[in-house]
């Protein structure tokens, strides 16, 4: 499909990016989190070996669902752009409740729809900030008053180099 609007990676190679990418994050938090856990739950004197063992243990296991949730959010979020030939915030928020309804499925089909649901809220939520922060930090759309010059010219522009003219080839 190309690039998407987000500049990111073509979409066979966005899945192994977004599996890797949630990894790492799920690997990373969740050493924080156990780690941090793993110390206030240890008794005195331990707390150190404690913390350390609960990272080791439980941190993996947090990027592994990480991984698997970046996964399946990468190929819905694919296969929609691929159905659709649209590259647009509703693939994401499609994806993610499709996600959210998958990984819920083994609890059975309501806790499916309410997860599905949930996860199309969420995505919404997050896709919709993110074109709020795109659009407050925007450069401003020139006016027609801006645009407008005598010799019809394109507007001047601090950062913008003057047109080159096209060389004129005149036989003689």
């Amino acid at each position: 499909m190309g690039e998407s609007y987000s500049g990111r990676e073509p979409c066979p190679y966005r899945i192994i990016d977004d599996v890797g990418g949630a990894y790492a994050m799920g690997a990373i938090g969740g050493s924080i989190w156990h780690f941090v856990k793993g110390w206030r739950n240890s008794p005195r004197g331990s707390a150190l070996a404690g913390a350390v063992d609960q990272m080791q243990v439980r941190a993996p296991i947090v990027g592994g669902n990480f991984a698997v949730w970046g996964g399946l959010f990468a190929v819905f979020d694919c296969s929609l752009s691929a159905v659709r030939q649209k590259e647009d915030p509703w693939n994401s928020i499609l994806a993610g409740a499709a996600t959210g309804g998958v990984l819920a499925a083994r609890a059975g089909p309501k806790a499916a729809a309410k997860n599905a649901v949930v996860g199309g809220i969420l995505l919404a939520l997050i896709e919709g900030l993110g074109i709020l922060i795109t659009k407050a930090f925007a450069p401003p759309v020139p006016s027609k008053d801006d645009l407008k010059h005598g010799d019809g010219g394109a507007p001047a522009q601090v950062g913008l180099a003057p047109p080159i003219p096209f060389p004129s080839f005149q036989a003689g």
